[in-house]
Protein backbone atom coordinates (compact mmCIF):
# COMPACT_ATOMS: atom_id res chain seq x y z
CA UNK A 1 0.00 0.00 0.00
CA UNK A 2 1.21 3.45 -0.77
CA UNK A 3 -0.74 6.51 0.70
CA UNK A 4 -1.32 9.04 -2.32
CA UNK A 5 -1.25 12.97 -1.42
CA UNK A 6 -5.30 12.37 -1.75
CA UNK A 7 -4.79 10.29 1.27
CA UNK A 8 -2.09 11.80 2.87
CA UNK A 9 -3.44 15.40 2.75
CA UNK A 10 -6.75 14.27 3.97
CA UNK A 11 -5.60 12.55 6.88
CA UNK A 12 -3.75 15.61 7.65
CA UNK A 13 -6.70 17.50 7.75
CA UNK A 14 -8.86 15.17 9.51
CA UNK A 15 -6.09 15.33 12.39
CA UNK A 16 -6.07 19.08 11.81
CA UNK A 17 -9.98 19.00 12.38
CA UNK A 18 -9.79 16.73 15.14
CA UNK A 19 -7.56 19.05 17.06
CA UNK A 20 -9.90 21.74 16.93
CA UNK A 21 -13.12 19.29 17.88
CA UNK A 22 -14.42 18.76 20.96
CA UNK A 23 -15.03 15.17 22.51
CA UNK A 24 -18.79 16.55 24.07
CA UNK A 25 -19.90 18.56 20.86
CA UNK A 26 -18.36 17.20 17.99
CA UNK A 27 -19.78 20.39 16.09
CA UNK A 28 -17.88 23.14 17.95
CA UNK A 29 -14.35 22.41 15.28
CA UNK A 30 -16.02 24.42 12.92
CA UNK A 31 -12.86 25.50 10.43
CA UNK A 32 -12.74 26.98 6.92
CA UNK A 33 -10.80 25.40 4.38
CA UNK A 34 -8.94 27.88 3.86
CA UNK A 35 -6.97 27.91 7.51
CA UNK A 36 -7.00 24.22 7.22
CA UNK A 37 -5.15 24.45 3.89
CA UNK A 38 -2.54 27.23 5.12
CA UNK A 39 -1.83 25.18 8.58
CA UNK A 40 -1.24 21.66 6.41
CA UNK A 41 0.34 23.76 3.64
CA UNK A 42 -2.74 21.83 0.92
CA UNK A 43 -3.27 23.18 -1.98
CA UNK A 44 -6.87 24.61 -1.06
CA UNK A 45 -8.81 23.13 -4.75
CA UNK A 46 -7.09 19.94 -3.71
CA UNK A 47 -8.51 20.00 -0.02
CA UNK A 48 -11.73 21.08 -1.17
CA UNK A 49 -12.29 18.08 -3.56
CA UNK A 50 -10.67 15.32 -0.41
CA UNK A 51 -13.18 17.47 2.12
CA UNK A 52 -16.42 16.68 -0.38
CA UNK A 53 -15.57 13.16 -0.26
CA UNK A 54 -15.07 12.61 2.97
CA UNK A 55 -18.77 14.85 3.69
CA UNK A 56 -19.87 12.23 1.41
CA UNK A 57 -18.67 9.28 2.86
CA UNK A 58 -20.28 10.55 6.38
CA UNK A 59 -17.03 11.88 8.00
CA UNK A 60 -17.86 15.15 7.92
CA UNK A 61 -20.31 17.43 8.18
CA UNK A 62 -20.57 21.49 7.11
CA UNK A 63 -21.97 24.23 7.72
CA UNK A 64 -22.77 27.36 4.90
CA UNK A 65 -22.81 30.85 5.74
CA UNK A 66 -20.72 33.22 8.21
CA UNK A 67 -18.74 31.42 10.83
CA UNK A 68 -19.44 28.15 8.01
CA UNK A 69 -16.80 25.58 7.17
CA UNK A 70 -16.23 21.75 7.82
CA UNK A 71 -16.45 19.89 11.32
CA UNK A 72 -15.88 16.07 12.30
CA UNK A 73 -19.50 14.07 12.04
CA UNK A 74 -18.59 12.13 14.96
CA UNK A 75 -15.87 12.13 18.08
CA UNK A 76 -12.33 12.08 16.97
CA UNK A 77 -12.31 8.62 19.06
CA UNK A 78 -15.32 6.87 16.48
CA UNK A 79 -12.96 7.88 13.30
CA UNK A 80 -10.25 5.08 12.05
CA UNK A 81 -7.35 6.38 10.03
CA UNK A 82 -8.38 2.77 7.66
CA UNK A 83 -11.97 4.34 7.36
CA UNK A 84 -10.51 7.88 5.81
CA UNK A 85 -7.64 6.01 4.19
CA UNK A 86 -9.72 3.38 2.57
CA UNK A 87 -12.46 6.42 1.50
CA UNK A 88 -9.66 8.37 0.05
CA UNK A 89 -7.36 5.66 -1.68
CA UNK A 90 -9.65 2.58 -2.24
CA UNK A 91 -8.55 -0.57 -0.48
CA UNK A 92 -5.37 -1.21 1.43
CA UNK A 93 -4.28 -4.07 -0.48
CA UNK A 94 -0.59 -3.99 -2.18
CA UNK A 95 -2.08 -6.54 -4.32
CA UNK A 96 -5.65 -7.17 -5.98
CA UNK A 97 -5.57 -11.41 -5.37
CA UNK A 98 -5.58 -9.93 -1.44
CA UNK A 99 -8.09 -7.35 -1.62
CA UNK A 100 -11.02 -7.92 0.58
CA UNK A 101 -12.65 -4.62 -1.27
CA UNK A 102 -11.46 -5.01 -5.01
CA UNK A 103 -10.39 -8.77 -5.37
CA UNK A 104 -8.98 -9.76 -8.79
CA UNK A 105 -7.25 -13.08 -9.00
CA UNK A 106 -4.08 -13.03 -10.15
CA UNK A 107 -2.08 -15.04 -12.26
CA UNK A 108 -0.67 -17.68 -11.13
CA UNK A 109 -1.20 -21.17 -11.30
CA UNK A 110 -2.53 -21.94 -8.04
CA UNK A 111 -3.81 -19.08 -5.74
CA UNK A 112 -4.36 -20.69 -2.59
CA UNK A 113 -0.88 -21.86 -2.41
CA UNK A 114 1.36 -18.70 -4.16
CA UNK A 115 3.83 -17.82 -1.88
CA UNK A 116 3.86 -14.13 -2.81
CA UNK A 117 -0.02 -14.06 -2.22
CA UNK A 118 0.43 -15.66 1.37
CA UNK A 119 3.01 -13.14 2.36
CA UNK A 120 0.63 -10.12 0.96
CA UNK A 121 -1.70 -10.98 2.64
CA UNK A 122 0.08 -10.74 5.91
CA UNK A 123 0.87 -7.51 4.46
CA UNK A 124 -2.62 -6.74 4.11
CA UNK A 125 -3.84 -8.04 7.43
CA UNK A 126 -0.84 -5.82 9.62
CA UNK A 127 -1.75 -2.57 7.71
CA UNK A 128 -5.70 -2.89 8.15
CA UNK A 129 -5.22 -3.89 11.84
CA UNK A 130 -3.24 -1.18 12.44
CA UNK A 131 -5.14 1.60 11.16
CA UNK A 132 -8.33 0.45 12.15
CA UNK A 133 -7.64 0.10 15.60
CA UNK A 134 -6.17 3.75 15.06
CA UNK A 135 -8.62 6.55 15.99
CA UNK A 136 -7.37 10.03 15.31
CA UNK A 137 -8.03 10.63 18.94
CA UNK A 138 -5.40 8.63 19.23
CA UNK A 139 -2.67 10.50 17.10
CA UNK A 140 -3.74 13.24 19.27
CA UNK A 141 -2.69 11.19 21.98
CA UNK A 142 0.40 10.72 20.44
CA UNK A 143 1.37 13.83 19.20
CA UNK A 144 0.77 15.41 22.88
CA UNK A 145 3.21 12.78 24.09
CA UNK A 146 5.73 13.75 21.35
CA UNK A 147 5.24 17.31 21.83
CA UNK A 148 6.20 16.83 25.67
CA UNK A 149 9.07 15.04 24.93
CA UNK A 150 10.53 17.19 22.48
CA UNK A 151 10.18 20.40 24.97
CA UNK A 152 10.87 18.29 27.91
CA UNK A 153 7.49 19.20 29.06
CA UNK A 154 4.84 16.76 30.57
CA UNK A 155 1.88 16.79 29.15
Amino acid sequence: MRLSKRGEYGLRAMIDLAALSSEQHPGNGVVQIKEIAEREQIPSKFLEQILLTLKNAGLLQSKMGVGGGYYLARPPKEISLGHIVRVLDGPLAPIRCVSQMAYEPCGCPDEQTCGLRLVMLDVRNAIAELLDQTTLADILGRVDQARGLYTGIPV
